[in-house]
C-alpha cells in the first residue's frame, strides 16, 4: 500500500512526488511513456523563475532525478481506471493494480494537432503549440497562427510585438474568441487575417519554409513563414477516469485552486485541471498544492 499514487510524470506529477516524499509519504508515480510530458518538446525554457535558459528535456531530467533521490518510485505503466474503496483507492493499469490512500491525477493535456504530414517531425523546427514558450525565437521574422479561439487571438497579439509579420489563419469568416481581442488584432498593422481557410500542407527542408493554405472556395495560397503556431485547442487526458471524477464539457477536471475533485482522496493537478493559465510554472504550483492537500487528507 502506497500513501500517494500520482498518475502522470509531467512537471505537476513530479513536483507532487517531491512534496509527498518531503512529507515522508510513500509515493508511486505512474507514467505511460516518459517523464516530462509536453515540456520535453520545448528546446529553450525562458519564462521559468531563476532558470533563465534550460531545455525542456534538461528540466524534466533534473526534476525526475530530484524526485527519485528523495525516494519516489517510478513505474512506466499507463493507468486506465481508478476504483474508490473509501479509505483506499485502486489504480489499475494494463499490467497491475496498485493501492494507495490517495491519488493525484496529473495526466496533463495534449495539443490538438492539425493532422498534417511532417507536423510531428517539425515540432521545434518551425512548428510550435505555445507562443509564449517559443515566440522569442521568431523575433523580426514572419510567423503564422492557426485557430480562431481566445488562445489563437492572444497568441497573435503576443507575436505581433515580436515578429515582423503575423498571419492569422482561421477556417471560418469570424473568430470564436472575444470581440475585444479581435478588435485589437484589426488595429495591428503587421497582422493579416487569412479567413475561411485551412492549413493543408507544411513545406520544409530541415526547417519549416512555408505553409499551404486552402480557401473554402478551393483556391490555394502559399505563405512563406519561419514559424507556425497551432492553437486549435487541447485534449485533456482524463477520459479513463470519467467514470469516477466529474469532467466539464471540454473534458477537464473541475478542481479548484486546492486541487480537490468531488471525490475525497482524489486530486487533480496540472494541465488536465480546469483553470485559466496552463504554463510550466502553474503546473509545478499545482503539484505542490495537490501534494500538500493529500498529506493533510492522509494525516486526518
Amino acid at each position: 500500500m502506497y500513501d500517494i499514487i500520482i498518475i502522470g510524470g509531467g512537471p505537476a506529477g513530479m513536483t507532487a512526488a517531491i512534496y509527498g516524499r518531503r512529507a515522508a509519504k510513500k509515493v508511486l508515480v505512474l507514467e505511460a511513456l516518459s517523464c516530462g510530458g509536453q515540456i520535453i518538446n520545448t528546446p529553450d525554457i525562458e519564462n521559468y523563475p531563476v532558470e533563465e535558459h534550460i531545455s525542456g528535456i534538461d528540466f524534466s531530467n533534473r526534476l525526475h532525478k530530484q524526485a527519485e533521490n528523495l525516494g519516489a518510485e517510478f513505474v512506466f505503466e499507463k493507468a486506465v481506471d481508478i476504483n474508490d474503496l473509501g479509505d483506499s483507492k485502486e489504480v489499475i493499469t494494463a499490467k497491475n493494480t496498485y493501492t494507495a490512500k490517495a491519488v493525484i491525477i496529473a495526466t496533463g493535456s495534449a495539443n490538438r494537432k492539425l493532422g498534417l504530414e511532417n507536423e510531428d517531425s517539425l515540432v521545434g523546427r518551425g512548428v510550435s503549440y505555445c507562443a509564449t514558450c517559443d515566440g522569442n525565437f521568431y523575433r523580426n521574422k514572419t510567423v503564422a497562427v492557426v485557430g480562431g479561439g481566445n488562445t489563437a487571438l492572444e497568441d497573435a497579439l503576443y507575436l505581433s510585438d515580436i515578429a515582423a509579420k503575423v498571419y492569422l489563419i482561421h477556417r471560418r469568416d469570424s473568430f470564436r474568441g472575444e470581440e475585444a481581442n479581435a478588435a485589437k488584432l484589426s488595429e495591428k498593422p503587421n497582422i493579416e487575417f487569412v479567413l475561411n481557410s485551412n492549413v493543408t500542407a507544411l513545406n520544409a527542408e530541415k526547417r519549416l519554409k512555408s505553409v499551404e493554405v486552402t480557401n473554402k472556395d478551393g483556391s490555394v495560397r502559399t505563405l512563406e513563414v519561419n514559424g507556425l503556431f497551432i492553437a486549435v485547442g487541447r485534449i485533456p487526458e482524463n477520459m479513463n477516469f470519467a467514470r469516477l471524477v466529474e469532467l466539464d464539457e471540454a473534458g477537464y477536471i473541475p478542481a479548484g485552486e486546492n486541487c480537490h475533485t468531488g471525490v475525497p482522496g482524489i486530486y487533480a493537478a496540472g494541465d488536465n485541471r480546469a483553470k485559466e493559465v496552463r504554463q510550466l510554472v502553474t503546473a509545478v504550483s499545482d503539484g505542490a498544492v495537490a501534494a500538500t492537500e493529500v498529506v493533510k487528507y492522509i494525516n486526518g
